[in-house]
């Protein structure tokens, strides 16, 4: 059900070297890059992990820069649960639509501020 978790830092390249080290150990490789972070993944399907400089732009801690992501297989089923979740009393942290080249997200904060998306590919 996860599709990848991601990581604050506050030391970007620190944090791209430990991952890529640790983690190459099983066989990942990035697939995913931008400025502000990496993923890994042992494929672009499976669950990975990414360390990100928060997008909020405060100081990475633990939880600030934490996600879990939910992987499902359509927009229609990101749509839905984007919306089941505000109307369960999460907060909108990004409306559901594109976000870059074949990813579709919603974020939210559930009832205890912890930050999630729902996404599917394609």
């Amino acid at each position: 059900m996860l599709g990848y978790v991601t990581l604050g830092t506050n030391d970007l390249p620190r944090a791209i070297a430990f991952y890529d080290a640790l983690l190459g150990e099983i066989g990942a490789k990035h697939v995913w890059e931008s400025e502000r972070g990496v993923a890994w993944g042992v494929s672009p399907k499976g669950c990975g992990l990414g360390v990100m400089k928060p997008f909020d732009g405060k100081p990475a801690s633990v939880g600030n820069g934490v996600m879990a992501a939910i992987a499902v297989d359509s927009k229609e089923k990101v749509d839905r649960l984007h919306r089941k979740a505000l109307s369960l009393g999460a907060r909108d942290e990004g409306p559901v639509g594109p976000r870059g080249d074949g990813f579709y997200a919603g974020y939210f904060r559930d009832l205890d501020g912890n930050k999630l998306n729902v996404f599917c590919f394609g």
